[in-house]
C-alpha cells in the first residue's frame, strides 16, 4: 500500500493529487474524531512556560511537549477527539509526519495547563517522518482533519529497514504483527519468519490467558503468523470470538524447517504443560 501511495505522490496531476484524507481514512481514522497538529520549534511552550521542541528532541520529549495544551478552547478543543495526527514544521508552509497518537483524555487542569493521557498509536506508523504536507494555514497550528483532509501531499520518502531484533526478542502487538506482515520496511522480518518453524506464544494482555500453537512441515512461522494478521484467530476455535486487538505474539522456540514433526509436537505439548494453558489458558487439547 504505501509503495503504491509513493508511486502516486511521484506522479501524480494536478486534478488527482494525492491529499491527507485517504491516508488517515486508510489508517482507520475517522475524520470526525481526529485533529492534525502542527509543531514549531520554540524555545519555550508560550502557554505553560514548558520547555519547547528542537530539531534533536527526542519522541519522549515531543509526546511530552504534545500531552501540555491551553486551557483557553479558542487554542484548543474543550473536548478534543480520540486521535492526533502530530507533523512538525517544515519550511514554512509544509509539515512532516511525526506521529500519531491516541488522547485517553484529560488527566490534570490547573486553570492554566491542561494534560491529556496521549500514547503513541499504530496508525499512519509505517509514514512516520516519511510523510510530508502541504499546510495551507501557517498561523494555524491544529485543526480538524475534516478540514487538514484537503491539504495535499507533497511526498513519501523511502522507508528505512528495520532491523530484524532476533527470534528470542522478538515480541508483537496485534497491530505491530500487521504491519511486519505487509510493510516494506519489515522485509527482512519475513524473511527471517520465514526460514524456521516452531513453537509460538499468543498472550491475551486483558486477562492474562494464554495460547500455545505451533507451525510445522510446509508451513512457516510467517505463513502461520499471516493468517493471525489476516483475521485474529488465525483458524483457532479457541482464538475466535476474542478481540485480537489485545493480543501479543512471541516465540518460544524455533526449529529448521527439516526437523521431524514429532520433535515440534512434543516441544508444543511441553510448553503447554509448563504454561498451564490447557487448563487456565487458551488451549483446548
Amino acid at each position: 500500500m504505501t509503495e503504491a501511495l509513493n508511486e502516486n505522490a511521484r506522479r501524480r496531476e494536478p486534478s488527482m493529487a494525492l491529499t491527507l484524507g485517504p491516508l488517515l481514512l486508510d489508517a482507520g481514522i475517522d475524520l470526525a474524531d481526529a485533529l492534525v497538529i502542527r509543531h514549531a520549534y520554540v524555545k519555550e511552550h508560550e502557554d505553560s512556560g514548558l520547555q519547547g521542541i528542537h530539531a534533536d528532541s527526542t519522541d519522549a520529549g515531543i509526546l511530552e511537549y504534545t500531552r501540555n495544551q491551553s486551557t483557553n478552547t479558542q487554542r484548543f478543543p474543550a473536548v478534543p477527539p480520540r486521535f492526533w495526527a502530530v507533523f512538525i514544521r517544515e519550511g514554512g508552509d509544509q509539515a512532516r509526519l511525526w506521529s500519531v497518537v491516541e488522547n485517553r483524555g484529560e488527566v490534570s487542569n490547573d486553570g492554566v495547563r491542561r494534560i491529556f493521557d496521549v500514547v503513541e498509536s499504530e496508525q499512519m506508523a509505517d509514514l512516520r517522518n516519511r510523510l510530508v504536507i502541504g499546510w495551507r494555514s501557517p498561523r494555524t497550528w491544529w485543526m480538524r482533519a475534516s478540514t487538514a483532509a484537503s491539504y495535499p501531499v507533497v511526498g513519501i520518502a523511502d522507508a528505512e529497514p528495520v532491523p530484524f531484533p532476533g527470534f528470542d526478542r522478538l515480541v508483537l502487538e496485534y497491530a505491530q504483527l500487521q504491519a511486519v506482515m505487509r510493510e516494506h520496511r519489515y522485509a527482512s522480518w519475513r524473511t527471517a519468519l520465514a526460514s524456521v518453524v516452531g513453537i509460538y506464544l499468543i498472550t491475551d494482555t486483558r486477562d492474562g490467558r494464554q495460547y500455545v500453537g505451533k507451525a510445522d512441515g510446509a508451513e512457516s512461522v510467517r505463513q502461520r503468523w499471516s493468517a493471525y494478521a489476516a483475521n485474529g484467530h488465525g483458524g483457532n476455535v479457541e482464538l475466535r470470538g476474542l478481540d485480537p486487538s489485545s493480543f501479543r505474539y512471541s516465540l518460544l522456540r524455533v526449529f529448521d524447517p527439516s526437523t521431524p514433526t514429532q520433535v515440534i509436537d512434543a516441544a508444543e505439548s511441553h510448553f503447554k504443560v509448563v504454561l498451564d494453558t490447557r487448563r487456565h489458558g487458551l488451549n483446548r487439547n
